[in-house]
């Protein structure tokens, strides 16, 4: 990069000052919000899931608020200290050494004063700087991993002559485990999908490309979709990743034709809004890449013009709020209920505007992805 040009962009990072002052602003704004005591609570909940297991979780849920912040404390310490590279625990285990020996006060037998206080906080620093180096190139390749993601994903309302059809897939980390899909089979045949991985992140996202690059491949030769399944279901449980699964529900339907052909490995059963009333079709069977024998069988749908079928991911209904409250089948099922939508989108902009609502300032900790179809034909 030329000097002028390196120069313009430096200029163009904001100040240290400048940064401290935004971030202070941000942070009143989020404590204003939810309060000193949520934020805290929220923080310490964070931590727990990451860092403590299970068993750790109910054991301080059911001691007293001494007992909790001492294990609280000892576990994450301990956890914090595990984690990190040889090398790294090394360097902060010297530094607490040197730490406790400035603390102390006197080194050797002359009892003469050596202050080493800065020695190991510079080693902290060190440790501090390395972590957040490792934090930056993984975020970087995430950030990678997304924007593949973001370019695989279809147009969000794809043409399909007969029907109206909506899409959308929110993350909630940088790359997601949920698959949404559409496929044109061909000049009056179209294949959709909604599959949910389990799990998040890196690993996941993984095997949601796997999952979507096998159906696009077995489609086309498979006009049965119970047969469809079970080749799939094959493919993953010998390629898949160990104790990974998806569910998934995949649609089938004619142009200018209201019968819907679908298969359902293990996913929610697709609600279709009929009339102002919700009917739910037939759950599924076995999620994909569990049993290399699982076996599944297509179902029919028969849709009537502004009849809609609503396929969506769990993280509609288990999205949480701050008090770790479900979302639930029952305020999916009010909002599909709520007066009739003139589009699938605007059904589905109404249900994650709800969610939203819901959720508030709780971290998601699920992707949520829908699949609505309206039928606009005859």
């Amino acid at each position: 990069m030329p000097n002028g040009q390196r120069a313009s962009a430096s200029s163009e990072k904001p100040g240290v000052f400048e940064t401290i002052r935004s971030d202070i602003r941000s942070v009143h704004t989020e404590v204003s919000k939810t309060g000193v005591k949520e934020t805290v609570r929220q923080t310490f909940a964070d931590l727990d899931r990451f860092y403590l297991d299970e068993g750790q979780q109910r054991f301080l849920a059911g001691v007293g608020a001494v007992r909790r912040w001492l294990w609280r404390s000892w576990w994450l310490l301990k956890s914090l200290f595990l984690r990190l590279a040889p090398g790294r625990r090394v360097l902060l285990l010297l530094s607490f050494v040197l730490l406790w020996v400035s603390v102390q006060g006197t080194v050797g037998p002359g009892s003469a004063r050596v202050d080493l206080s800065f020695v190991g906080v510079f080693l902290i620093l060190m440790v501090l700087l390395l972590e957040l180096k490792d934090k930056l190139l993984a975020r970087d390749e995430l950030e990678e991993g997304r924007a593949v993601q973001r370019a695989l994903l279809p147009d969000p309302d794809p043409a399909i002559p007969g029907w109206d059809v909506w899409l959308t897939s929110v993350p909630a980390n940088d790359v997601g485990g949920d698959l949404v899909d559409v496929m044109r089979l061909g000049d009056e045949r179209y294949g959709l999908t909604l599959a949910d991985v389990a799990g998040k992140g890196l690993g996941a996202a993984l095997l949601m490309a796997k999952l979507q690059a096998t159906l696009r491949a077995l489609v086309w030769e498979q006009p049965d979709l119970g047969d469809l399944a079970s080749r799939v279901n094959r493919i993953l449980c010998r390629d898949g990743l160990p104790n990974r699964f998806a569910t998934l529900v995949h649609v089938e339907l004619q142009a200018d034709s209201g019968r819907v052909r679908l298969i359902n490995a293990g996913h929610m059963p697709p609600l279709l809004v009929r009339g102002g009333r919700i009917v739910e079709l037939p759950g599924g069977g076995m999620a994909l890449g569990i049993f290399d024998g699982a076996t599944f069988t297509e179902q029919v749908a028969d849709l009537q013009r502004d009849e809609m079928l609503v396929i969506y991911s769990d993280g509609v209904t288990e999205a949480m709020n701050v008090h770790e409250e479900l979302y639930g089948d029952e305020r999916l099922r009010a909002v599909l209920e709520t007066g009739p939508a003139t589009s699938s989108r605007e059904l589905a902009t109404r249900l994650e505007a709800d969610v939203q609502r819901f959720v508030a300032e709780a971290r998601r900790h699920d992707d949520l992805s829908l699949l609505v179809l309206r039928r606009t034909g005859g």
